[in-house]
């Protein structure tokens, strides 16, 4: 929810106040990164590339920003579409059929996986030498992704958005962003087995889809 003091912030940014938009987009900075690097997984230049040009959109469009709309889903909506702007371009992603119809296993019930896809936490001594091969596979597999996957997948289980919040930065039904995530997660599943089957002693901790 926008506060009073992000409103008053808004309305001197839409007034050309450089100072105010900066100050707005602190708490945002971070985010906007994660998303960024999540998406353009293997190609960090891209990733840099995406985030600078995230705010300096959002600097340009500004003015043009309601003071009552949520700033954090304009910020991702503008990062988002970036991304998928610059993958469409290059032409890179692996054909994956896109499924946009409910799915008998899509759901966001009790069972449903809660929170991160992944493991968030400080690692003991023992997962310490694996952890950077694990974020490795991580990053291998997410670029392995679909874009239209890959973004779903990074707003629902890396940024902690509602499928409710997903569709409305995206642009999609709610039936489609959970078909998405299923359908990803089950992508990242897959990489995962594949990643470690060779050599199950040297699995990490990795949450079920």
């Amino acid at each position: 929810m926008t506060t009073a003091a992000e409103r008053n912030l808004i309305e001197r940014a839409r007034a050309g106040d450089a100072d105010a938009f900066s100050r707005l987009i602190r708490g945002y900075e971070d985010r906007i990164y994660r998303l960024a690097k999540s998406v353009c997984s293997g190609l960090p230049s891209d990733a840099e590339d995406v985030y600078q040009e995230t705010f300096l959109t959002a600097f340009k469009k500004i003015r043009g920003f309601r003071s009552d709309a949520d700033l954090g889903t304009w910020l991702y909506r503008i990062a988002s579409n970036l991304c998928f702007m610059r993958y469409r371009k290059k032409k890179r992603e692996p054909f994956v059929p896109l499924l946009d119809r409910p799915h008998e296993h899509d759901h966001d019930g009790a069972d449903a996986p809660r929170g991160r896809q992944f493991r968030d936490e400080s690692p003991t001594p023992e997962e310490a030498a694996r952890k950077k091969e694990l974020v490795a596979h991580v990053s291998g597999a997410l670029a392995k992704l679909p874009v239209d996957y890959r973004l779903v997948v990074t707003l629902r289980d890396v940024e902690g958005l509602s499928a409710e919040e997903t569709a409305k930065i995206l642009k999609l039904s709610v039936a489609a962003v959970k078909s998405r995530l299923h359908r990803g997660r089950l992508f990242l599943r897959d990489e995962f087995r594949r990643a470690y089957e060779a050599n199950p002693s040297r699995r990490p901790g990795i949450e079920k889809a």
